[in-house]
């Protein structure tokens, strides 16, 4: 997004620029600003840590970089880990210099040059005269979706000054949650929000409401057919500057999930149609990288084996290992590997999903889940090309059938292979009903969408970081 696009060069050159003013402090290097031209490595290096821990800390979603706490706890935490790494790295980054103050100096001046600047940021770029003046098309359940979205992740970009809505009914009120009943919510109302949104009027009076209330975007949120007299009236209003967004992109760009119930007759602008991995190139980079990944994760997990086997033995008579079938790439039925962190016949021959502090997990179990260590066999399924370490997570048979019928495009997730980590999960965390499922798919699309060996990384980080802090399921 546009502000984001102005505060990652903006950082980068604050990082930049600490390093070298931290160099230029040392007395092996006092007096040579040239270190740049020297050591360009040291400075690509730290660029390229600084960029992968920010997005792993969400240092740049909207809603974070709106309020100085979150923003200042983010940039904090990715600056304290980026300076931990980067001054462990040996012969890739400076010589630790023998002095300690000088030691130390680096991750504080790099700390209060990212937390002043978002200070500073937060104060020229989320006042009112910087934010977008927007009106949304449609006061129905799409519209209404998009603005809490809008309240709640925005951060400010736009105000929204109300609702334009073609049912006299809906004249003067506030948006009304319609369209389709059975479907589930996708972001709870915000419990604090401002005035309420009315509805302004109707199209006929669309280009009277742009001008009066100075309206920058206008955000298209209808299920039907656009009309052509409401087409005349869009392109009018672009003809004099406003823009005009589909309420599914906006709210793609602003939570990371695709509204699939939201997306009408616009479902070509949402839906993953020629997403990257359809591409021969990026499968092959895909598949590289699972191989290593997976080879890496073999070599980590064989000392542990014996241990973990026992625990799991001593703690619950019963198998070491649990396998499930579980759909794939293309609908495929494959077996996916676990260890067994429940009670042996938990399910007792029926499909049942999991629960938040599931009774039937054992006292180990609980611990392997916590740290996703329960996850590691499927390695295994990754090896033999079944699985991916990144992509959506593998669902059983008997859900899959039950959700395709329920929920628009659910199918559409098996066109790439599932992963042991995956966007929804790091984003959402597990499902455990049919809601969950609806949420978890919005995520799923947006990651076929979007992929990229970047976006691997951030997942595979942040899966770490989960693991690292037992933010797994109980």
């Amino acid at each position: 997004m546009e502000r984001r696009a102005l505060l990652i060069p903006l950082e980068l050159l604050a990082v930049n620029g600490v390093l070298l003013l931290w160099l230029h402090l040392r007395p092996e290097y006092e007096g040579s600003w040239s270190t740049i031209v020297r050591y360009p490595h040291w400075f690509l290096l730290l660029s390229a840590l600084w960029l992968l821990l920010a997005f792993t800390c969400d240092a740049y979603e909207p809603r974070t970089t709106a309020r100085f706490a979150s923003s200042a706890r983010a940039v904090a935490t990715a600056g304290l880990i980026t300076s931990g790494v980067y001054l462990l790295i040996p012969y890739l980054t400076p010589p630790l210099p023998s002095a300690r103050s000088l030691l130390f100096a680096f991750p504080v001046l790099l700390l209060l040059a990212l937390v002043g600047g978002r200070g500073l940021y937060i104060l020229a770029f989320t006042r009112s005269p910087f934010g977008r003046r927007a009106l949304i098309i449609g006061a129905g359940w799409a519209g209404r979706a998009i603005a809490e979205a809008l309240a709640e992740h925005g951060g400010g970009m736009y105000q929204v000054v109300g609702f334009v809505d073609d049912d006299p009914a809906k004249s003067g009120k506030e948006g009304e949650e319609q369209g389709n009943p059975g479907a589930t919510r996708t972001s709870p109302p915000r419990p604090n929000a401002a005035v309420p949104l009315r509805v302004l009027g109707d199209r006929h009076s669309l280009l009277s409401l742009v001008r009066q209330h100075h309206v920058d975007t206008l955000i298209l949120a209808i299920a039907d057919e656009v009309s052509g007299e409401l087409l005349q009236t869009l392109t009018d209003c672009m003809e004099k500057g406003v823009e005009v967004v589909p309420m599914p992109l906006l709210y793609e760009q602003l939570t990371g999930r695709v509204p699939v119930e939201h997306m009408g007759s616009s479902w070509y602008v949402a839906m993953p149609l020629s997403h990257p991995l359809t591409r021969t190139f990026n499968q092959m980079v895909k598949r590289a990288m699972d191989i290593v990944l997976a080879s890496l994760g073999m070599l980590f997990l064989a000392p542990l084996f014996p241990f973990i086997a026992l625990a799991i033995y001593l703690d619950s008579r019963g198998p070491i290992f649990y396998s499930q079938r579980r759909v794939g790439k293309g609908g495929r039925i494959f077996t996916v590997y676990k260890f067994r962190s429940m009670v042996p016949d938990a399910e007792k021959g029926r499909a049942v999903w999991a629960q938040e502090n599931d009774p039937r997990v054992t006292r180990v179990g609980r611990f392997l889940r916590k740290t996703h260590i329960d996850e590691l066999p499927q390695l295994w399924n990754v090896l033999k090309g079944e699985m991916s370490a990144v992509g959506p997570r593998p669902e059983r048979p008997e859900f899959v059938e039950e959700l395709a019928r329920e929920i628009p495009f659910y199918s559409v997730r098996h066109a790439v292979k599932p992963g042991m980590a995956g966007w929804a999960l790091v984003k959402y965390g597990y499902a455990s009903s049919k809601e969950d499922a609806l949420i978890r798919l919005q995520y799923d699309l947006y990651y076929i969408k979007h992929w990229s060996p970047w976006l691997d990384l951030v997942i595979l980080l942040k899966t770490v970081v989960s693991m690292l802090t037992l933010r797994g399921r109980a």
